[in-house]
């Protein structure tokens, strides 16, 4: 059993001494920042504002997306460290796997996949229902009664040929080369953003102030151009109408609309300046993003009053009330493009993870093949193209489009927990010689060998852990045992974060009514909290240097831990049942195929083999995570 522990615990060294890559390196910083934005900045921007200012926050929307933005940042800033630190293929996956474990980073990394799939399906149908549209509906005519498939729940009403269609040819283009993929995707991501700087404009030249300091009075006098528009869609009027509970709300569903620029950490082994240019793209595709979404919300509740939106099609409606109706038609071109880059951004990174997974030993070794000429992973390209096209074709994805959530939100999370943890290690992944190692002999005492700018006295030094270790470490650099106490205190932040978030949830109108049992324990959980954190923040930090840091250490990544736990609570337990049959699928296949062919695993048997101790990854003997648990 201590052996299976060590294989679910073991983590891959990843020598960054070398460039080398079977990939083209071809993108430039600014093919990842019209990645990144093509994926983030979908059609969501066209009714999401619609949906939120009318049932939720009204005017305060723009505030709505301004916390949104600043917790999507926080993602952002560790995934552009981990860019920075580790640029490899992989994304999440590969984060977790030098940093928290194989087993962790197969759960991270097929829980991406599942997300990628499921996202790819559901824009290629929205994609496919918004060309109908524009057609007057003449495909949906033509196939509702030659062709009827429905089960409620699991197979749609009818297979969308259209979806099928498009998943092919996206899939075909990216298998046709990374270059031809990205000029693409820039003339996409233009003419979309060419059409929401028009929207923004024109919102501001035809809007008016006055609707966002709406009164009761008007409400009375406006009310008969939507019958059906009762008080409580009103809500008290001027700028916060639904008060701070309506601008929090609104943010929880505008933060989904930031999801997407993690498929730039895909592009580790493609880019050509990778530890430069993945930082840039992710904090600048997320500003852009920002600066669209606050401009397109602010515009639509300038030219119609908040609780008159069509929640449906927010902005033609609009656009009519204020008599440029013809603008309706730059709206949905600008839809399309955003369809196709958000299509386009889903259907990129989900061959890349498969492929590093493949790489790994983790899943089947077939898909890690990469193609002499295209210098693409061409079989994970085709076979995760199939299984997309499959689901949008036949599949209902209304119930499955929440799991999407679960797998970016665990990324996330997973991500914020590697950045906290490698800050505080004494080795370094800029190859493995130069990582520390943990050896243990017979008699259970450990030699480390620690960075080389550690002197070779101290390094050997048996390091013991006292109350004043915790609070006042002897040193300035990381230790061993500095390392190892990150990891317990981490552990523990994540497991107090998930309990304060299950309580915030379930005992939120308790709370309200100002119950004293749960505002205690609310209190006790938050004062329990504040001790590791302290103990992180008194730790020594790396000096290793990077072409960036996360700041505020270990404050933002606690952050970021806890928005994205908080929202994961709040999803449904039918997507928490679907999340866990899903999960017993992919633990099938790694405790059938994984755990035996991981290639982590083979170089460590080889090199007991032929009777040499192997270079010791943390985590795989008496590594910290080892200690931790």
């Amino acid at each position: 059993m201590t052996t299976v522990g060590k294989k679910l615990i073991r983590r891959r060294v990843v020598d960054l001494s070398s460039e080398d890559t079977r990939f083209a390196r071809c993108l430039s910083t600014l093919d990842l920042i019209a990645l990144g934005v093509g994926s983030t900045l979908g059609a969501g921007v066209y009714v999401l504002a619609g949906e939120v200012a009318k049932d939720m926050a009204g005017p305060s929307i723009v505030l709505c997306f301004l916390v949104a933005a600043l917790s999507s940042v926080l993602a952002g800033l560790c995934y552009a460290e981990f860019g920075a630190r580790v640029p490899k293929t992989g994304s999440a996956y590969l984060y977790s796997y030098v940093t928290v474990g194989e087993i962790w980073a197969f759960t991270t990394g097929w829980n991406l996949i599942l997300s990628y799939v499921i996202g790819t399906a559901s824009v290629a149908r929205a994609w496919s229902a918004a060309f109908d549209n524009i057609i007057d509906n003449h495909i949906s005519n033509f196939f509702m009664n030659k062709t009827t498939l429905h089960l409620p729940g699991v197979l749609a009403e009818r297979p969308d040929f259209f979806a099928l269609i498009l998943i092919g040819m996206l899939t075909a283009l990216l298998a046709f080369g990374v270059n031809e993929s990205a000029i693409v995707n820039k003339i996409f991501t233009a003419m979309n953003l060419v059409v929401l700087g028009f929207v923004i404009i024109a919102g501001f030249v035809k809007g008016d102030i006055k609707n966002w300091q709406l009164s009761e009075e008007d409400y009375i006098n406006l009310s008969y151009l939507q019958p059906l528009v009762t008080k409580t869609d009103f809500g008290s009027g001027g700028f916060v109408p639904f008060g701070l509970e309506g601008i929090l709300t609104g943010a929880a569903t505008c933060f989904y609309a930031f999801v997407g620029f993690d498929c730039i950490a895909t592009t580790g082994e493609e880019a050509k300046n990778p530890q430069r240019s993945i930082p840039i793209g992710i904090i600048v595709s997320l500003l852009i993003c920002f600066v669209a979404y606050f401009g397109v919300s602010a515009a639509l509740t300038l030219m119609v009053p908040y609780f008159l939106l069509n929640k449906k099609s927010p902005l033609p409606e609009a656009f009519k009330a204020v008599g440029w109706e013809p603008a309706r038609y730059a709206v949905a071109v600008g839809s399309l493009c955003a369809l196709s880059t958000s299509l386009l951004g889903s259907m990129f990174p989900m061959p890349r993870v498969i492929y590093a997974m493949a790489e790994d030993g983790l899943l089947f070794k077939f898909l890690s093949n990469i193609n002499s000429r295209t210098k693409t992973p061409l079989s994970a390209t085709i076979t995760s193209g199939l299984l997309a096209a499959v689901m949008a074709f036949l599949f209902d994805l209304k119930d499955l489009v929440d799991l999407m959530s679960i797998g970016t939100l665990l990324a996330y999370s997973l991500v914020a927990v590697c950045v906290l943890i490698l800050r505080y290690q004494a080795g370094q992944l800029n190859s493995p010689k130069a990582m520390e190692m943990l050896e243990q002999n017979g008699n259970e005492e450990e030699r480390v060998i620690m960075n080389p700018t550690v002197s070779t006295t101290s390094a050997q030094q048996k390091e013991t852990l006292s109350l004043a270790k915790l609070f006042n470490p002897p040193t300035d650099t990381p230790t061993a045992l500095s390392g190892r106490i990150v990891y317990v205190c981490v552990s523990l932040i994540a497991t107090l974060i998930t309990v304060i978030c299950v309580v915030l949830t379930l005992e939120v109108s308790a709370l309200k009514d100002g119950s004293v049992g749960c505002i205690v324990a609310l209190a006790l959980l938050i004062a329990a909290l504040l001790i590791p954190t302290i103990i992180i923040w008194r730790q020594p930090q790396s000096n290793a240097r990077l072409n960036f840091k996360v700041p505020f250490l270990p404050l933002l990544p606690i952050f970021s831990i806890f928005v994205n736990i908080l929202l994961m609570v709040q999803l449904s337990a039918g997507t928490w049942v679907r999340f866990a049959v899903w999960m017993a699928v992919g633990f099938m296949i790694y405790f059938g195929y994984g755990i035996r062919n991981s290639v982590e695993g083979k170089t460590v048997e080889e090199s007991c083999a032929a009777g040499e101790k192997p270079l010791h990854q943390p985590g795989l003997n008496s590594g910290p995570s080892a200690a931790a648990v």
